[in-house]
């Protein structure tokens, strides 16, 4: 009886198994990142391939950080992703195991007594777990595809942070080499009124109006500087980097605005279609309605065993004239087990998986909504920020600059005093460090977009205004 159980169920039970893919299932994580981003990810094991991926950042970070290759350095040396890919691995593991036929029980029972004892020998298979083995795989193989799509998630939000960030230090390294020369102008301009004071030809009212502008842009200039390394190190802990590696320089200059924003025209749908939470969402519910169609096929039998068993009983007796005889018996049968559903019919498991089906079916429908809106208000920002770099750069710098150049011609002429001199040279100092800070804006704003679109999160932080725009708005 127990070779014919095993021979029947062993077909039944190898049907489903599954094997570990070579590569834990990263070859779908690779394609996708490799579509929406044109990168590589890599999954690091081992020392070698750690290795690998660090003399790959160093090369890159040798050729001089633009934003893509701060992106792609983050891929290989970031550990939290890494961390993400073991958790895909974790995910493959589960499914591999969810696939398994259930081992069955042996147990063996002996009774001895004074003249007999009996041992019995059972072998039980779980009957409703080898039946729903192909149900049940199918449901650790959506799990498994979800987890592929939240490895994916973890890397276009990686991917998005390290954009904006890499725009707010390049944006804080440019405002600080801008400041830098502004200030040593300034300091020129102040040596020189000291050199005028001394001779009488320039009163100490105007000495002091042009050692405060002086003092005001060192003051910024040390204030750059500080905001400068506190963005930069935010940027090397998104890409993972450490020790020598973090000594990589920056651009000195943010690069120009493209000749025209993108369009609006069909970036909604292109989210519907590319976000990876929304697909994230899709799976959960492909994987509840699987969930709920189990458990309405065993919603009335919980449990069901079935098992050979074997029975040997030896027992020593005595007839009336003294003689001992011994009886020997070895029986073979078939058990079953099951649970009666009198008081739990089902109905519970039942309502609770229709409620959990419903529950990821809202959810799906509110990522569609949040999906669209969310295109919509990075679009806002992203249009807004291009608008106003824009108008930076076409019309205020040249402004500034115009009458920065009158006010230098109206003092040599000796129609204009200093004070005046000075009043447009702060103003046009505060435009340039507005204008840097615009086009900074317009570049995370470009980030942002880009992640509403194939998935990344949104930016939680506001811009702040700087001091010296704050400084600006007071004027």
């Amino acid at each position: 009886m127990k070779r014919v159980l095993i021979i029947a169920l062993a077909p039944l039970a190898l049907a489903g198994c599954a094997n570990f893919s070579p590569d834990a299932g990263m070859g779908a994580v690779a394609n996708r990142v490799r579509a929406d981003e044109r990168r590589d990810v890599v999954m690091v094991a081992t020392d070698e391939e750690d290795e690998n991926a660090a003399g790959r950042a160093r090369a890159l970070l040798r050729r001089g950080l633009n934003v893509e290759r701060a992106v792609q350095v983050a891929f290989l040396r970031n550990k939290g992703l890494q961390a993400a890919y073991n958790d895909l691995g974790l995910s493959e593991a589960q499914f591999v195991a969810a696939s398994l036929p259930p081992n069955p029980t042996v147990s063996l029972l002996s009774l001895r007594g004074a003249m007999s004892y009996d041992i019995e020998r059972r072998l039980v298979a779980d009957l409703l777990a080898l039946a729903t083995l192909p149900a049940r795989r199918d449901i650790a193989e959506t799990s498994w595809r979800k987890a592929q799509l939240e490895a994916i998630a973890s890397t276009l939000r990686l991917a998005a942070d390290v954009r904006r960030q890499y725009w707010k230090a390049a944006g804080a390294r440019a405002q600080t080499k801008y400041l830098l020369q502004a200030r040593a102008n300034a300091e020129t301009t102040a040596e020189l009124a000291h050199k005028l004071g001394e001779t009488g030809a320039l009163n100490k009212l105007d000495q002091g109006r042009e050692f405060a502008f002086y003092a005001e842009l060192a003051a910024q200039v040390a204030k750059a500087r500080t905001q400068e390394k506190i963005e930069k190190e935010r940027l090397t802990r998104l890409m993972g980097l450490w020790g020598q590696d973090i000594d990589y320089a920056l651009p000195q200059s943010l690069p120009g605005l493209p000749p025209a924003p993108r369009a609006f025209a069909a970036l909604e749908t292109q989210a519907l279609d590319r976000r990876v939470d929304v697909a994230m969402a899709r799976a959960d519910l492909e994987k509840t309605a699987k969930e709920l169609g189990l458990t309405q096929a065993t919603r009335f039998v919980n449990a069901f065993e079935l098992g050979a068993a074997e029975t040997w009983t030896k027992s020593v007796s005595t007839d009336s004239s003294g003689t001992q005889s011994t009886d020997r018996a070895h029986v073979r049968g078939v058990e079953a087990s099951f649970q009666i559903p009198i008081f739990d019919l089902g109905q519970a498991r039942t309502r609770e998986a229709e409620e959990t089906y419903m529950r990821a079916a809202n959810r799906l429908a509110e990522k569609g909504v949040n999906a669209r809106s969310e295109v919509r208000e990075a679009y806002t920002a992203y249009r807004g920020a291009y608008d106003v770099a824009r108008l930076y750069q076409s019309k205020v710098l040249p402004l500034r600059k115009t009458i920065e150049d009158e006010s230098m011609l109206r003092y040599n002429g000796m129609i204009a005093d200093l004070f005046i001199l000075l009043q447009d040279a702060r103003a046009r100092v505060l435009s340039n460090v507005a204008a840097i800070e615009a086009r900074r804006d317009f570049f995370v704003a470009d980030a942002d977009l880009h992640a509403a679109i194939v998935g990344g999160g949104m930016s939680g932080a506001e811009p702040r205004p700087s001091a010296l725009a704050a400084a600006a708005t007071t004027d």
